[in-house]
């Protein structure tokens, strides 16, 4: 089985970095799956001189889950790892259980990865995993593939933070065979074969994981190279670039760039994307609004901004931060402050501006204006558009657009 432990620390050379202080972060769960990537992960650790974080989520679904945590802070333990338990203490939903959990579970492992100063955090899928969504599909579902590397889902938890899955082309019994071979024994979640949930149903139907075609997504690297930053927060792109662009990968890049411009975390539905789409690419003049961004182009250029009335919709308020601390305004911009502060959203007190950001800001085109944080004072300052004593603002969108359209292809 020297091959599968070959074949899967090939794939850790190719996407992290060879030495280093900064951990690298595994998901284990106690499963076959995330103990067989551990134990690959620490030994390819070991020989780089790079330290390993394991990090266990406790859902608090069962009976069962502090001894499971327990057995992995043991694995951990004799790999020679740092461990740390989280836990899911949020009141549970009666329905998308599965659903909720997931987004749980991401949200703290990037918050735990980020705290330890990880940029990857590596997670057990498998083939059979690709498997399952795929059967999945077949019934109706919307489930996308795993990828090998993506940018964190955790918005804005995962800001900066990569998923790593290198064992997407190994099945899940040949792992099993090789933790057999190494003495190892492993959690059985019962909820893996509960048929009230449809990943059970279709693990329970898959089809062979060696022969499964995984569904292809379209990743505009190319055309997101063209995106360029406002001072405001929002993109911007060549019109003619969008329209020259492949269709599918055009209607990726108008997705994504709405949710970094915007700062939201939930994807469009499909048919108003492929609506914005087709208008983007033809002649006529666009306004248009998508996952809480505003979609303006003319015949020259595409620009997204955050729509302002989500500012009502998404109730932002007020942000305190005390000093020393970083928060994230709007999903949008990171702010960093060494004294204690209260940020509110600029809508309505322009006027209140001192005369360096409000020259700044008659240079922004008025829909990109609304919602850019300010401190509160006399007078009111903007981080974002005139330097402020003690107070740090850096826009996250066009980074997370990077991270998304795969401009991030190793460990950053």
């Amino acid at each position: 089985m020297r091959g599968l432990e070959s074949e899967i620390q090939a794939r850790l050379d190719v996407r992290l970095k060879p030495t280093g202080p900064i951990p690298i972060a595994v998901g284990l769960s106690g499963g076959s799956d995330s103990l067989a990537l551990s134990l690959i992960a620490a030994d390819w650790a070991r020989a780089h001189g790079r330290p390993l974080l394991i990090l266990t989520v406790d859902h608090r679904l069962r009976p069962e889950s502090t001894a499971w945590t327990a057995t992995c802070a043991e694995h951990a333990a004799r790999m020679g790892a740092r461990f740390q338990a989280l836990a899911w203490t949020a009141d549970k939903p009666a329905t998308g259980l599965p659903a909720a959990a997931r987004e749980a579970r991401h949200a703290l492992l990037a918050n735990a990865a980020r705290a330890a100063g990880a940029a990857v955090i590596l997670l057990g899928h498998t083939a059979d995993d690709l498997a399952e969504s795929a059967a999945m599909r077949r019934e109706g579902a919307s489930v996308p593939d795993a990828q090998e590397w993506a940018p964190s889902p955790a918005w804005p938890e995962g800001r900066g933070l990569f998923l790593l899955r290198p064992m997407l082309g190994i099945a899940r019994a040949e792992l099993r065979a090789w933790l057999t071979g190494r003495g190892e024994t492993w959690i059985e979640d019962p909820a893996n074969a509960d048929l009230r949930y449809a990943r059970a149903r279709a693990r329970a139907r898959a089809a062979d994981p060696t022969v499964e075609p995984a569904s292809r997504r379209s990743i505009p690297h190319s055309l997101a190279q063209g995106v360029t930053a406002e001072i405001g927060g929002g993109l911007i792109l060549d019109r003619d670039a969008f329209r020259a662009a492949d269709p599918a990968e055009a209607r990726a890049l108008a997705g994504i760039a709405a949710l970094c411009a915007a700062g939201t975390r939930r994807p469009p539905r499909g048919d108003r994307l492929d609506r914005l789409t087709e208008a983007l690419r033809a002649e006529a003049a666009v306004v248009a609004t998508l996952a809480g961004a505003r979609i303006e182009a003319d015949a020259r250029t595409i620009t997204w901004r955050r729509e302002v009335g989500e500012l009502r919709r998404a109730r932002l308020g007020h942000m305190s931060l005390q000093a020393g601390n970083t928060d994230v305004w709007d999903g949008r911009f990171e702010v960093r402050t060494d004294r204690d502060i209260t940020i509110t959203a600029l809508s309505g007190q322009a006027r209140r501006l001192g005369p360096e950001a409000a020259r700044a800001l008659a240079r922004l085109p008025a829909g990109g204006r609304g919602s850019l944080p300010v401190v509160a004072g006399v007078p009111i300052t903007c981080p974002a558009l005139a330097p402020v004593d003690g107070v740090m603002v850096r826009s996250l969108s066009l980074e997370r657009l990077g991270g998304a359209c795969g401009l991030v292809a190793r460990e950053p």
